[in-house]
């Protein structure tokens, strides 16, 4: 590590380790002290600068790579093969199979990454905490400071770790800083091995931060640093993981009984360190819900176990210290200054509970009862858990925020605090109309060719559930300065993760209990929607449990773990080339998709849907004109439903959409029929391509092969490391492209 001179770094001395969601004074302390002498941990603030560049290296974020941070809920590489989002990427694709081999098609590489980056990659941040172990063990600074640091700089060790053992089993063990040279290398230790070291940094973690953290977690000035609660709750995520169909082949129930009897003993200390469920009063469709994810004056969440924060500070300064959340400005329609919007895909939408908590009857999960409510695939708000309000915004829907973005270049009508969302579409021809490959749409508001038939809502800065905004306007980034927290591990997944080790361990009744917990939180009651055979009945009642994490864990980059580890693409039949019998799924019949009752994702297809303007308004010439003009859309394709749409007095200029509009302020039963009414008459459903279709417009398939749930590691990573062994079923780029030999199974 390049050094420089104390004297260098006297200025940043006076910076302290505070963290407070009102000052952001530890986002602006997450700068890089990377090049200072060992004189530094002599220091407390020294050490601490430290410890706050591990900090901002190694904490996730919602804007980083795959390779480096989990996934965030956006479309990315990992979300988009799972039922959120539509769309063929490397891991899905039935066209290009992956390779270990360098070129187009490569296997993405979560174990080198960045090589020539060392704080880039993940071995470099692993070396940057071995380094700051290593200074702060040998300074002089008081033993409490000194553990507490200690304690922070552990976890994020272990979650370096953690993320590695997810993808490839076992991986190198590196406890200390290793000189760059070529004899430096260290083979691939088991997997249980690697469990068992992450194990140990945790446990070392939750023991060091106990002082400071077991008694309310942190003082206000140091919220959002991990504490003990932090670390018993990842260690029981990796114990979860250990017990999975992925790892567990044969269901060795020891697994299972060790994640519920650490889960279960661990659960007091964690809710000791001030976690819990955020909001437990039930407001008008989960508004309470939805505030989780916005706190009112960005006061501290009990939910956020694991939780990067962010700040409104205008990047660009100097020294520069903004760190904006851009997930508001991502999610936000075009017309309302927003980045345009992400489009949730059909599947998802469908697999929504109905409002008495059960299933849509054509949804997988068969082993869940149905609900007596028929999901309308021509008006999906109908009926449907009070979370499916707070995740998807569809045409007629209030979405208001606390600005105004009306100007010149922006078509909209009305401000911010009375937004409404009207995206259906029309098209300028016929064919276009009713060719579900056609992007050529319009949409009303001046959403023009920028139109999502669906947006997804989930995490939103509600302006009506927390009227004083985390984000602060400004003409050019709108949304974008956000100071809105990322949480990665939040409370009800504690909960969850418990709820499922003991339904795995074969407590099924007090994981029921969790889940009637959760679903009581947004309006449930009684039996909360739960069949009453799942204390009863374990493949039930842990396919029960997978659905609420899926629902209640939508667009938070949880899914492609879950089903990973599960095995859902192929239920865990597939064959790898090379690997031995102990690979065989033997637990759970032999294939987990059909004991949980749920449909493999390979073979099916996900698409996307819109509503568009129904022929008998839209008959493919571009539409009727305004009666007072077409200055709100242009010159071109004026809205057919102008003077329908818009107020019964067939002026634009009135704004008034009272008939169809979805106002979450009052409860849904009420409105729900008249905005269908709406829908019924002048909507009609399109199917929107999803996932691709060949070059003779045939469809294809989702394909998530049988040796991607064991990463291979890339030509490259290989090259650079001859000791390391490569996984079974990739060829092996040291040994002339033979098959792998490392076994992520064995012990």
């Amino acid at each position: 590590m390049k050094r420089t001179t104390i004297k260098l770094f006297a200025l940043a001395l006076t910076a302290s380790a505070a963290l407070t969601a009102c000052s952001d004074q530890f986002l602006q302390d997450k700068k890089n002290y990377d090049q200072v002498s060992e004189d530094v941990y002599n220091y407390v603030s020294g050490a601490t600068g430290r410890v706050s560049d591990i900090y901002w290296f190694c904490q996730p974020t919602l804007d980083g790579p795959n390779w480096k941070y989990p996934s965030s809920g956006s479309a990315d590489l990992l979300s988009k093969c799972t039922e959120e989002y539509s769309g063929f990427d490397k891991f899905n694709d039935p066209q290009n199979e992956l390779t270990y081999l360098s070129g187009a098609n490569t296997v993405p590489d979560y174990f080198q990454n960045q090589s020539n980056n060392i704080r880039e990659s993940v071995w470099g941040r692993i070396r940057n905490c071995n380094d700051v172990i290593r200074g702060l063990t040998n300074g002089n600074i008081p033993q409490e400071d000194k553990d507490q640091l200690l304690g922070q700089v552990y976890f994020w060790r272990a979650w370096c770790y953690y993320n590695l053992v997810k993808w490839y089993g076992g991986v190198p063990i590196i406890t200390e800083v290793q000189d760059p040279v070529a004899d430096s290398q260290t083979p691939r230790s088991s997997t249980k091995a690697t469990i068992d070291f992450i194990v140990s940094d945790l446990d070392l973690a939750a023991e060091l931060l106990t002082p400071a953290t077991a008694n309310g977690g942190w003082e206000d000035s140091n919220y959002g640093r991990v504490t003990t609660g932090t670390a018993l709750a990842l260690k029981g995520r990796l114990l979860l993981l250990w017990a999975s169909p992925l790892f567990n082949r044969a269901n060795d129930q020891q697994r299972w009984q060790d994640a519920y009897t650490f889960m279960k003993e661990a659960l007091p200390v964690i809710e000791g360190c001030g976690y819990g469920y955020e909001e437990t009063t039930y407001e008008t469709n989960a508004a309470n819900w939805a505030r989780i994810f916005s706190p009112a004056g960005n006061k501290r969440s009990k939910e956020a176990v694991l939780v990067t924060l962010y700040n409104t500070i205008t990047p660009g300064g100097v020294p520069d210290h903004a760190r904006n959340n851009a997930w508001e400005s991502g999610i936000r329609p075009s017309n309302a200054q927003g980045g345009g919007g992400k489009t949730p895909s059909e599947m998802i939408i469908s697999m929504f509970p109905m409002a008495d908590g059960k299933r849509p009857s054509s949804s997988t999960y068969s082993k869940l009862s149905p609900s007596v409510y028929a999901y309308e695939q021509n008006a999906p708000f109908m009926n449907r858990d009070p979370r499916f309000y707070r995740t998807f915004a569809f045409p007629g829907v209030r979405w208001a925020f606390a600005n105004d973005p009306r100007n010149d270049d922006n078509m909209y009508p009305y401000n911010g605090p009375d937004y409404v969302l009207w995206n259906y579409v029309w098209y300028a021809s016929a064919e276009d109309r009713d060719n579900v490959e056609s992007g050529t749409n319009f949409g009303p508001d001046g959403l023009m060719g920028n139109a999502k038939g669906i947006y997804v809502r989930k995490r939103s800065d509600d302006y009506d559930v927390n009227n004083s905004p985390l984000y602060e306007w400004s003409d050019d980034r709108h949304f974008g300065r956000s100071a809105a927290p990322w949480m990665e591990l939040r409370y009800t997944e504690v909960k969850l993760n418990l709820a499922e080790a003991a339904c795995g361990a074969g407590h099924m009744d007090e994981a029921v209990e969790i889940l009637k917990e959760i679903r009581r939180r947004v309006g449930y009651t009684g039996d909360c929607g739960l069949d009453a055979t799942l204390s009863s009945d374990q493949a039930a009642c842990m396919s029960a449990v997978l659905y609420e994490r899926q629902i209640e864990l939508a667009f938070e980059g949880k899914r492609f773990d879950d089903m990973r580890r599960w095995m859902l693409f192929d239920g865990g039949t597939g064959t790898v080339d090379g690997a031995p019998s102990t690979w065989k799924l033997t637990g759970w019949n032999g294939n987990t998709c059909t004991w949980l009752g749920y449909r493999a994702m390979n073979g099916q297809r996900r698409e996307n849907m819109e509503f568009r303007v129904s022929n008998d308004y839209n008959d493919g010439l571009g539409g009727r004109d305004y009666p007072n003009g077409d200055s709100y859309v242009g010159d071109n394709n004026p809205d057919p439903l102008c003077g329908i749409a818009y107020g019964t007095d067939g002026t634009v200029s009135s704004g008034e959409r009272a008939a169809a509009v979805m106002d979450l302020r009052q409860p849904v039963a009420d409105q729900q029929e008249a905005l269908k009414a709406f829908y019924t008459k002048y909507l009609t459903y399109k199917k929107k391509k999803g996932d691709s279709y060949d070059s003779n417009h045939s469809e294809l398939y989702f394909q998530y092969q049988p040796n991607y749930y064991f990463l291979g590691l890339t030509q490259s990573a290989m090259s650079q490391n001859p000791a390391v062994e490569q996984t079974i079923g990739w060829g092996d780029h040291n040994h002339g492209g033979d098959d792998g030999t490392f076994d992520p199974l064995a012990e």
